[in-house]
């Protein structure tokens, strides 16, 4: 695989997982490969083990198991570094950098580990972003290709057979594609497929992504909640579309 592909590959992973817009996932992976060199790494202080208070190791949305395979140690370790560092002080920024500069962690664990640390000492709850709005992402892989998925949520006949239970859900979503300066889905050739809108006070924007076996994996994200109330409620709705979705397109 040449480097440019590689590129490509890591920032359409890192837009699957978080569903970020393409450009915006290719600036954090484009700073995450800035990384320190290892005579840099050596130099960094080691520091001693301390148990971590509060840890909650269920908050993380990653494994320790994968956070030991791709750094080499587990949360302890990673969270007395960053108490060492005054993490909680300093904010997530500086705390993820201090990872990825000093340490050697890949950025996109770097993010993962200050993630998990916040939220055991309390900084942040589950699905809290460091400026306080909370957000809550959806997925399920659906058979068919995005087009025939697009379809089943822009055409106003085949969008009348989705179920919401929240009534103005649907509406929002026909009243931001029916807008004059409306693009709509954006599909690339390579099948993936984008569209962002406004929701009442909300931003939701649906990704996107070929699976093998003509499937594609959708991915709702509902950013700018105010509450982990809000979470629980917007992650039951949006469960409820891509199910009714799912067999919306399945019945074409």
């Amino acid at each position: 695989m040449t480097r440019a592909r590689a590129l490509k590959h890591a920032i359409r992973s890192r837009a699957a997982k978080t569903g970020e817009r393409y450009t915006t996932a290719r600036r954090h992976v484009l700073n995450n490969l800035k990384l320190v060199s290892p005579t840099a790494a050596a130099r960094a202080p080691e520091p001693k083990a301390a148990p971590a208070r509060n840890t909650s190791k269920r908050d993380s949305p990653i494994s320790e198991a994968k956070f030991v395979e791709r750094t080499g140690h587990g949360f302890d370790h990673w969270f007395a570094v960053l108490d060492k560092f005054d993490g909680v002080k300093k904010g997530h920024t500086a705390a993820a950098r201090h990872l990825h500069d000093v340490h050697g962690v890949d950025g996109w664990y770097a993010q993962g580990i200050t993630v998990a640390y916040e939220r055991a000492r309390g900084v942040r709850v589950a699905n809290q972003r460091c400026d306080g709005a909370f957000e809550v992402s959806v997925s399920k892989t659906i058979p068919g290709d995005a087009n025939t998925i697009i379809r089943a949520l822009t055409d106003p006949h085949q969008r009348a057979r989705l179920t919401a239970a929240d009534k103005t859900l649907l509406p929002a979503l026909a009243t931001a594609l029916e807008a004059p300066k409306s693009k709509g889905f954006v599909v690339r050739p390579d099948g993936l497929g984008r569209y962002r809108y406004n929701w009442g006070d909300t931003t939701v924007q649906f990704y996107m992504v070929p699976k093998p076996g003509n499937k594609m994996s959708v991915v709702v994200t509902n950013m700018k909640l105010t509450n982990s109330a809000a979470v629980e409620e917007r992650r039951i709705l949006w469960r409820e579309l891509l199910n009714s979705l799912a067999s919306a397109v399945s019945r074409q």
